[in-house]
């Protein structure tokens, strides 16, 4: 990342950590990180995804961490991939979570394009749009089903990034079926997940959709360079994610 882009990142974490350190100590955001650890890795199977944001602990924990690793993780994929040139008009960032994923690829994208983040959660509109104004990218979000949001026409693009594994099966295969058209039409689209087959039981059929269509499947193994304040929370969790793997299915528009 450039030496622009880290100062706005700092700045993000900065603000961030402001605002949700106001009501939390550092050890109940640790305990957050851990139980989103444990849910995710460990008890996926077993406990509700519901569970996940249930708490502000863990949705500060999401926020702090979790955001800011998958900003990392899609600004370094759309710079492998070359998805930032030319750039997007617009960028529609499907179950937006904090934002972090639409935000990286207008970044790369030299910061152009807009940015319209969509989640089921209330919570995460409000992340979105202040992750936004933190970092200087254009746009803003609303609350709706990822599968009904409006996706962009032949200058814009669409990223799920680390979304569709908490889709329902009807709706994610609307959603296949759909993405595959505005594809056809020329919309870029970007979907990411972890590369635990588990988490995404889907991701053969998507793939060969995908690859069929003339787009590509790859999965990455990355060394980040983590911001001092991640680094903290990672250690203070047991974890480590000074490596860290995802796969991701790209179509760049047949326009």
């Amino acid at each position: 990342m450039s030496d622009v882009g880290t100062e706005i990142l700092d700045r993000w974490l900065g603000a961030l950590e402001a605002r949700h350190r106001a009501d939390l100590s550092f050890a109940e955001i640790r305990r957050g990180l851990q139980a989103l650890s444990s849910l995710y890795v460990e008890r996926r199977d077993r406990a509700p995804l519901a569970d996940a944001f249930r708490g502000a602990g863990k949705r500060a924990a999401y926020a702090l961490f979790y955001g800011p690793l998958h900003f990392l993780v899609v600004g370094r994929i759309v710079r492998e991939i070359g998805a930032a040139s030319p750039p997007p008009e617009r960028i529609l960032d499907l179950g937006c979570g904090t934002g972090a994923a639409g935000a990286a690829w207008a970044i790369e994208a030299k910061g152009t394009p807009e940015v319209l983040g969509v989640d089921q959660a209330e919570w995460a509109v409000v992340e979105t749009a202040l992750a936004l104004r933190a970092l200087r990218v254009g746009g803003r979000a609303r609350r709706t089903d990822v599968d009904r949001a409006r996706l962009p026409g032949a200058n814009g693009a669409v990223v799920a990034a680390y979304t569709l594994n908490e889709v329902g099966a009807p709706a994610r295969d609307r959603l296949l079926d759909r993405l595959l058209d505005a594809a056809a039409g020329g919309t870029r689209v970007l979907v990411i997940e972890p590369v635990a087959r588990r988490v995404a039981p889907w991701w053969g059929e998507w793939s060969a959709a995908f690859t069929s269509a003339g787009g590509r499947d790859d999965t990455w193994r990355f060394r980040l360079e983590l911001p001092e304040r991640l680094r903290l929370l990672d250690r203070a969790a047991g974890l480590d994610h000074r490596e860290t793997a995802a796969r991701s299915l790209w179509m760049g528009g047949a326009a």
